[in-house]
């Protein structure tokens, strides 16, 4: 985890990037990775501009490590939240749900490290053609939203490490560190991980969604939303409407109209556990705590360590 070409890319100290999730990765989270040695994301996806700001200015005083900002690229007012970055002299940026050339020229003239998130060969392929620093290989385990190919981490990683030159970062269902060793043997040079840091003190996600996740088991979550954009979650009374609304064919103006924009908001914010989303991915079965981000990163430490010295 140490010393190679995510830790040079980045400045930090172990290849370990906590996932820049909406509704939870504010500057608490992020300075807490970054404090902790690894790169934490500011998860721009449910901000306005002026609240970016805000947590950029915050995360800034909570530490002097490197950090960056997550930024979805369908989101309408992706153009002001790339402004604030770019003014606020941030250096690391992730995107996502979108076309990483979007932004590639601005961000690069102003000598941002730009990482793009990834579900297939073909967008990592793309990733690279267009100037990417380095691509984040999500498999379909993730929690939140997925590519509609449905590739498992472990069949991803080594396809993309194969045919990119730029380093991978691996993604999805990975919560410990026999997750985070099986990765960099598939070749990656670091992991993203979202769901366990989402459970942590430093989260902002509400109470209630970090007990559902802790309480969820192997087969609590699934995939809903096929047909409007993919995204794993927990079982709840409105994941399981959804499902059958989509067994049903349900018209996909009256499908969006039901699930609107405020579901991940009232899940993992607001902590309603029957009529929100909550985003989380199959790794949620081996989470049990709700530690510190310090106690967390130095357990990943101790189970990659230990697990490496066996074999």
């Amino acid at each position: 985890m140490k010393n190679n070409k995510i830790t040079k890319l980045f400045n930090i100290d172990i290849s370990i990037i906590q996932g820049g999730m909406v509704w939870v990765s504010g500057w608490k989270l992020a300075s807490a990775v970054s404090n902790s040695g690894g790169l934490g994301l500011i998860g721009s996806g449910s901000m306005k501009p002026d609240l970016l700001r805000e947590h950029i200015t915050k995360c800034k005083k909570a530490t002097n490590k490197s950090f960056g900002v997550n930024v979805p690229l369908l989101r309408k007012d992706s153009d002001d939240l790339i402004n604030v970055i770019v003014d606020e002299q941030i250096k690391i940026v992730f995107t996502s749900a979108g076309h990483p050339g979007k932004y590639i020229d601005l961000l690069k003239k102003n000598n941002i490290t730009v990482v793009h998130v990834v579900p297939s060969l073909k967008f990592a392929l793309k990733a690279e053609e267009v100037g990417c620093d380095a691509v984040v290989a999500e498999g379909v385990e993730a929690g939140g939203h997925n590519g509609l190919d449905e590739i498992t981490t472990f069949s991803l990683i080594p396809q993309i490490v194969d045919q990119v030159k730029i380093p991978v970062i691996a993604a999805g269902g990975i919560s410990d560190g026999r997750g985070i060793l099986a990765a960099l043997s598939l070749g990656a040079e670091g992991v993203q991980i979202g769901t366990r840091f989402a459970v942590t003190q430093e989260s902002s996600a509400h109470p209630n969604y970090k007990n559902a996740v802790v309480e969820a088991k192997d087969k609590d979550t699934h995939l809903i939303l096929k047909k409007l954009g993919m995204t794993r979650v927990v079982k709840n009374t409105f994941s399981e409407e959804v499902f059958k609304r989509e067994l049903s064919c349900e018209n996909l103006e009256e499908l969006k109209e039901f699930v609107n924009t405020k579901r991940e908001r009232k899940g993992i914010f607001e902590g309603n556990l029957e009529e929100g989303m909550i985003e989380a991915s199959q790794s949620s079965g081996l989470i049990n705590d709700i530690p510190k981000v310090s106690e967390l990163m130095a357990r990943f430490a101790s189970e990659y360590n230990s697990i490496k010295t066996c074999l």
